[in-house]
C-alpha cells in the first residue's frame, strides 16, 4: 500500500457566493480502504465530491487525489477514478451498451472488465440493446457501476450507490466493493443507508452544515456509543420504578423496557436489574445510525 493517501483534503472551501458549500474541510484517506463519507442533506457531500473529481474548484484549500490536482490535473487524474453521482444523469436515446462505450471513450483506455460486470450486475444482451430512456430507475443505476468500474480506477468515488438496487444487486455491489480494497482500490461511498455504510467502511468522515464533526473508524463510534438494554418483566410489572436504573430514562411498553447505558455503567446496571423479576434480558450495541445521530445532534456546532 502507497504511503501517498488516495485522497488529501487541506483546509477545502468552496462558496457559492454567499453560500457555502463546505468549510475549511481537512481529511485523508489511506489509499486501498472503504471510506464512509456521511452527513445530512444539504451538509456538504455532494460538493466535495465535485470537488474531488474536478468538476468544481475549490474557493480555497489544497485537493490532492492520488497525488494530483483534480483541476489542474484532470486530464491525467480522469482514467484513474470511476464516479457514479447521486444524481445519475444519460442521454435516453442511446442504449445502454453505447452509453457505456461513449463513457469509456472519455476516458481513453480499455474496459476489461465491461463484460463481467454486466453479468454480475444484471444487464443482459438485451437490456444493453433498449434505449437508456426505457430503464427503471434501478436498471440506470446498474449501468452507473458498471461505466464506474469497467475500466478498473485505482479510485472508485460513489455518491448513493444502492439508490434504487434490489436486494441480489446490493449483495452482489458489496462483493465488487470488497473485491476492489482487496486489490488495492480505494473507495470513498457517500451514502445516507448507514446500515451498508456501517457493512462496508472501516472509517467514516461525518458532516455538518459544510464543516466536518468527526473522522473515526466504524468500531470506535459504535464503541463509544450507549449500549441498548432491553429487559421483560414476568410480573406484570408495566411502568414502575426501576430504582437507580431510572436515571437513564426508561421507556415503556406494556412490561418491556428499553434503557440506553453508557458503556462503562452497563455492569453496575446490570447489577441492579437483575435483582428485579425480569425474564428476559438483550444487551445490544449501538448501530452507526445512533452514533451518527448523536454527532449530528450533540457534536461540535450543533445546532442550537
Amino acid at each position: 500500500m502507497s504511503g501517498t493517501p488516495a485522497i488529501s483534503l487541506s483546509g477545502l472551501t468552496k462558496r457559492y457566493g454567499p453560500v457555502v458549500g463546505v468549510q475549511d474541510l481537512s481529511l485523508e484517506v489511506t489509499a486501498g480502504e472503504v471510506f464512509g463519507f456521511l452527513g445530512p442533506n444539504g451538509a456538504g457531500k455532494t460538493t466535495t465530491l465535485r470537488c474531488l473529481t474536478g468538476l468544481l474548484r475549490p474557493t480555497s484549500g489544497q485537493v490532492q487525489v492520488l497525488g494530483m490536482d483534480p483541476s489542474a490535473d484532470h486530464r491525467r487524474l480522469t482514467p484513474e477514478l470511476g464516479y457514479l453521482p447521486g444524481e445519475l444523469r444519460l442521454y435516453p436515446e442511446l442504449t445502454g451498451a453505447q452509453t457505456l462505450e461513449l463513457l469509456s471513450s472519455l476516458h481513453g483506455i480499455p474496459t476489461p472488465r465491461r463484460a463481467r460486470l454486466c453479468e454480475r450486475l444484471g444487464l443482459t444482451d438485451r437490456a444493453l440493446a433498449r434505449p437508456v430512456g426505457g430503464y427503471s430507475r434501478g436498471m440506470k443505476q446498474q449501468l452507473g457501476l458498471v461505466q464506474a468500474l469497467q475500466h478498473d480506477p485505482r479510485l472508485l468515488i460513489l455518491d448513493e450507490p444502492t439508490e434504487g438496487l434490489d436486494p441480489l444487486v446490493q449483495e452482489t455491489f458489496f462483493e465488487l466493493l470488497a473485491e476492489a480494497s482487496s486489490s488495492g482500490r480505494t473507495v470513498l461511498l457517500s451514502s445516507h443507508v448507514l446500515p451498508e455504510v456501517q457493512r462496508a467502511c472501516g472509517r467514516v468522515a461525518v458532516v455538518r452544515n459544510g464543516r466536518l464533526v468527526a473522522v473515526e473508524s466504524v468500531a470506535a463510534l459504535r464503541e463509544a456509543r450507549a449500549r441498548r438494554i432491553r429487559l421483560v418483566f414476568g410480573d406484570g410489572r408495566g411502568v414502575r420504578g426501576l430504582g437507580e436504573a431510572d436515571q437513564w430514562s426508561p421507556q415503556w411498553r406494556g412490561d418491556r423496557v428499553e434503557l440506553l447505558v453508557p458503556p462503562s455503567e452497563v455492569v453496575v446496571a446490570l447489577r441492579g436489574l437483575l435483582d428485579l423479576p425480569v425474564a428476559d434480558v438483550t444487551v445490544e450495541e449501538s448501530g452507526l445510525d445512533e452514533a451518527f445521530l448523536d454527532l449530528y445532534r450533540n457534536g461540535p456546532g450543533a445546532p442550537p
